[in-house]
């Protein structure tokens, strides 16, 4: 500026005395307004020169927001309100909340996005509960996902242990340890005995194989990076999978029964055990849940497990495995959750079922309530008293609003909610009853009730794969249900509740063709049911009461002489 204002005085100083001369020329004037013109000109680019470098300056300081989303691989999913997931209150817009595509740490990051939608699209289906996994159990998963990547099918670590087992004895110590689970079962029990094989292998530092059996390559995607899960099809002993029971020569129980194990001599060990850990097990083989029995299985390298089985519970029983779970889950009901939501996503043919169900019946309703229903009575149904006990279950929690026979349209006093009722069931007859009944009657409230079914296949059909994935496809969407009604007994209910992070209302198993009373109750947690435990204390060598051991597993609120973990902080 005082550069700007000496100009201006120089340019003044030599202009000509008025007195003196009586006339300027018309160049001297014109030269003069060009030569201020210049100045200006100078003068705002200089100004616009220096915003620009400000608030490119200010960008780099300070990145939107946006940005740390992105970095930290966290989205902002933007939904329509009346699309909002378990949103209850819709004002009009839009509103925004983050997607944490990889559950807070839980998932790896690296997949083919477009390979398995699901691994990451679920998130947003669900609505999230604060609940997150411990910082060290993600870090065991991510020093497990690299054992699995070193030892997995075909690396050499597999190739040099695989030559033990053809051989049928140990030759030194191996790199690398195995758990293999047998297909086995419905798909319910599959699932949990699956993340229980999981477990295990994780607590054992051992590499788990899947046998693939007729239909799991087109229900799951591969949870792991890199190495496959699923058990090479040359495996040596597959062919014999299906022959495994108590009476083969490998079998755990009947080796402890022939005393095989007297004077264990490492070179004289077998190369493989078979575990057997269907509900049909003995004595002899639930030592597997002894201390001293797992030192033992230390020294095998392959372990060969049959299971119908949730058995996680009563691994929280073994005292070597105490600290190791009380790390990886300090809330001891978050088990399956964690677990099933790490190992568990569907194919894209299984998710297109899932995705399009979804945004077409369920998506704009105001609340979402989810009825599974498993009857194991003989006969053709659909059966009144079971009828009867879902709708007092549903009325009495007020989980869905009476109606009213008396009057043909209700007014109601305030906004009427929509509700989506998504029924699972292998018989039609239930659905088809629930939704006469909400479309020839208005409802007390004036709520507006749309019940929906996606299938109905009449009978399980446990080894037909469109069968199998129809039912993925109904697990997951009970679990992406605000509220959640099971059946007793029922592993697919289990499976949805934990899923979906729900603690679900009960329908207790009728007795004599009568609906109970009460018809129901709330689950103490969303953990699965062990539905065949041990009772025996394997310090003492005597029978007990594992349910009455720790606070944190305890007998089963539909069976009660399983096991459940619980979490006390939880159960209100």
């Amino acid at each position: 500026m005082k550069r700007f204002k000496k100009n201006l005085e120089d340019n003044h100083a030599k202009l000509p005395d008025s007195d003196t001369h009586n006339t300027v020329s018309r160049d001297s004037d014109r030269k003069l307004g060009l030569n201020w013109m210049k100045i200006m000109g100078v003068f705002v680019v200089c100004l616009m020169v220096f915003s620009v470098l400000f608030s490119v300056s200010v960008v780099l300081k300070d990145p939107p927001s946006d940005s740390v989303l992105e970095a930290s691989g966290a989205r902002v999913l933007q939904l329509n309100t009346n699309q909002a997931i378990g949103s209850e209150d819709k004002p009009s817009g839009t509103v925004e909340f983050p997607v944490d595509k990889l559950l807070h740490g839980l998932l790896a990051a690296g997949f083919d996005e477009g390979s398995c939608l699901s691994r990451y699209q679920s998130t947003s289906y669900r609505k999230e509960r604060p609940r997150k996994p411990s910082s060290y159990l993600i870090s065991r998963l991510r020093s497990y996902e690299a054992l699995h990547k070193r030892c997995g099918p075909y690396t050499e670590s597999y190739n040099k242990t695989l030559e033990q087992l053809k051989s049928g004895h140990q030759s030194g110590t191996s790199d690398c340890n195995y758990v293999v689970w047998i297909s086995f079962s419905g798909l319910g029990n599959r699932i949990l005995t699956l993340a229980s094989a999981f477990l295990y292998a994780l607590l054992t530092n051992r590499v788990l194989l899947v046998d693939p059996g007729i239909d799991m390559t087109g229900l799951f995607c591969e949870p792991f990076p890199e190495v496959s899960w699923f058990l090479p099809a040359d495996f040596p002993l597959k062919i014999q999978f299906a022959s495994f029971d108590q009476k083969n020569s490998h079998c755990y129980g009947k080796m402890l029964k022939e005393n095989n194990f007297a004077n264990p001599d490492k070179s004289e060990l077998p190369s493989y055990l078979y575990l057997h850990l269907v509900h049909d097990y003995d004595f002899h083989d639930k030592l597997f849940f002894c201390d001293q029995d797992q030192t033992l299985f230390q020294k095998i390298p392959w372990l060969i497990m049959k299971t119908d089985n949730y058995f996680v519970p009563s691994l929280f029983l073994i005292p070597s495995f105490e600290k190791e779970l009380s790390n990886l889950f300090p809330n001891k009901d978050l088990v399956f959750h964690f677990l099933g939501r790490y190992l568990f996503h569907p194919t894209n043919k299984v998710w297109g079922l899932i995705a399009r169900y979804y945004k077409s019946y369920l998506a704009n309703a105001d609340e979402r309530i989810g009825i599974q229903i498993r009857v194991f009575d003989t006969g053709t149904g659909p059966f009144q008293h079971v009828l009867d006990q879902i709708l007092a279950c549903t009325i009495k929690e007020n989980l869905l609003p009476e109606i009213n026979k008396n009057e043909a349209i209700i007014s109601p006093s305030g906004t009427p909610k929509a509700k989506a009722v998504l029924m699972t069931s292998l018989s039609s007859g239930y659905f088809e009853k629930i939704r006469d009944m909400y479309w020839e009657h208005p409802t007390v409230t004036g709520d507006l009730i749309g019940i929906y079914q996606p299938s109905h296949e009449e009978h399980q059909q446990t080894h037909k794969q469109m069968h199998n994935q129809k039912a993925l496809a109904e697990m997951y969407l009970l679990s992406f249900t605000d509220v959640l009604v099971t059946s007793s007994w029922s592993t697919f209910g289990y499976v949805a509740q934990s899923l979906g992070g729900l603690r679900p209302w009960i329908l207790y198993k009728p007795e004599n063709r009568t609906a109970p009373d009460p018809p129901c109750r709330r689950a103490m947690s969303m953990e699965p049911c062990f539905h065949a435990p041990p009772f025996y204390d394997c310090k003492a060598k005597r029978g007990i009461d594992t349910g009455d051991l720790v606070p944190h597993v305890r007998h089963c609120e539909d069976m009660s002489w399983g096991l459940k973990l619980v979490d006390r902080h939880n159960e209100t």
